[in-house]
């Protein structure tokens, strides 16, 4: 076998026992590149796992069309959560609609009301959820499971994807067809809110357009981030 179809049979794998013995699980879906290969396997398969977005309200068009892509292609409708509307008001009333840029601690707080608060109500009484992270993606990941122990959502977490490169990622979806994220083709290899997300030079790092402002050891947005480090507490082979 070749090292897709083995990386592909793997995945396969893990998502399966995921909905075997982890039920009710979910998966968090950026809507990205890796997400969409992800949502391929999940959806044609037909496995009793959830797919749900983050709408932050500062996405990409080009992001929000993937959900219309899904349901042309799949005919399966993602599941979408939003911040709470009062939360974000008084966020920009008092400081602001772009503050994130001002610091760490401020970019930090609009992350949690726009993703981390909702991301809490998606994975309320599930008892596991599935990301679309991988090692390759940055510095911070290096040490990414398959599988882990998740203390902040008192859950197990998955990272189905976490052995494959880019180049993996971008075979599985041209050789299937998969809709993606057009800005992928315009210099975006990670998409984030459309304020806090740029495209990359040749050589960059793939997620140096992200909060392309700050010390790459500060880039992650909470999701997977305890007390400002990142969630590695128990780690369990795959």
């Amino acid at each position: 076998m070749t090292q897709l179809a083995d990386l592909t049979a793997a995945t396969r794998a893990t998502l399966a026992r995921v909905a075997a013995e982890f039920s009710p699980a979910v998966f968090a879906s950026s809507l990205a590149l890796e997400d969409m290969v992800l949502t391929d396997l999940i959806l044609r398969a037909g496995l009793p796992i959830g797919i749900f977005s983050l709408d932050t309200g500062r996405l990409h068009p080009e992001t929000l069309a993937v959900l219309d892509a899904v349901k042309a292609t799949y005919d399966h409708e993602i599941a979408v959560y939003r911040p709470d509307p009062a939360a974000v008001e008084a966020y920009v009333s008092a400081k602001g609609l772009n503050a994130f840029y001002d610091s760490v601690e401020l970019r930090r707080e609009c992350c949690h009301i726009r993703k981390v608060e909702p991301l809490g109500r998606a994975l309320a009484g599930k008892r596991a959820w599935i990301t679309g992270q991988r090692r390759a993606q940055s510095a911070t990941r290096a040490d990414l499971a398959v599988q882990e122990d998740d203390p902040a959502h008192g859950m197990v977490k998955f990272n189905p994807l976490a052995d494959w490169s880019e180049e993996d990622v971008w075979n599985y979806i041209r050789s299937n067809n998969v809709p993606y994220n057009v800005l992928h083709d315009q210099g975006y290899p990670s998409i984030g809110c459309a304020p806090c997300t740029r495209a990359i030079q040749p050589g960059e790092d793939i997620r140096a357009g992200r909060w392309w402002w700050e010390n790459p050891e500060s880039k992650e947005c909470g999701l997977h981030v305890v007390d400002g480090k990142l969630v590695r507490i128990k780690s369990v082979a795959a």
